[in-house]
């Protein structure tokens, strides 16, 4: 079955793009939850119309997001937890990434920024993902924190 999808779907698709899914799946979950909508004949012109009236709109947020990714390519962050013996009190995760990025006052979604679980004091990278066509890396290091 054939559908529009209205929000970005983690590993189905972005907004505004036609996917091909199981009946079961668009009926009983994306449909109700609004994540999409039946891919009719009608639903596909008025989305052809709305696309082309938003191009121009589209390239000037792809470029402020590539301008993004090279701010944040080009920033070193350093995150300071508990630690001791070089392990830390806990892990460092995407919502201590967006905390940081805050600070230097670049905000980002947590949710939009990927990073494995950190347990140890060293230098990492993340990725954010800044736009459909756009992923920044994030270079950080996690320091241990002067306990007082």
């Amino acid at each position: 079955m054939e559908v529009i999808l209205i929000k970005d779907m983690e590993k189905l698709g972005y907004a505004n793009d036609i996917v091909n899914v199981k009946p079961g799946y668009a009926n009983n979950y994306l449909i109700p939850q609004g994540f999409a909508k039946a891919a009719t004949a009608s639903a596909k012109k008025v989305l052809a119309e709305n696309l082309r009236q938003r191009a121009h709109k589209d390239a000037k947020i792809l470029a402020d997001a590539q301008a993004l990714a090279e701010t944040i390519s080009n920033l070193n962050l350093t995150i300071a937890v508990k630690a001791e013996d070089g392990k830390l009190f806990g892990t460092v995760t995407a919502a201590d990434l967006a905390e940081a990025l805050a600070a230097k006052e670049i905000n980002i979604d947590r949710k939009a920024i990927a990073v494995e679980g950190i347990k140890t004091v060293g230098e990492y990278e993340a990725t954010a993902r800044l736009h459909k066509e756009v992923k920044a890396t994030i270079k950080f290091s996690v320091v241990a924190a002067d306990a007082e």
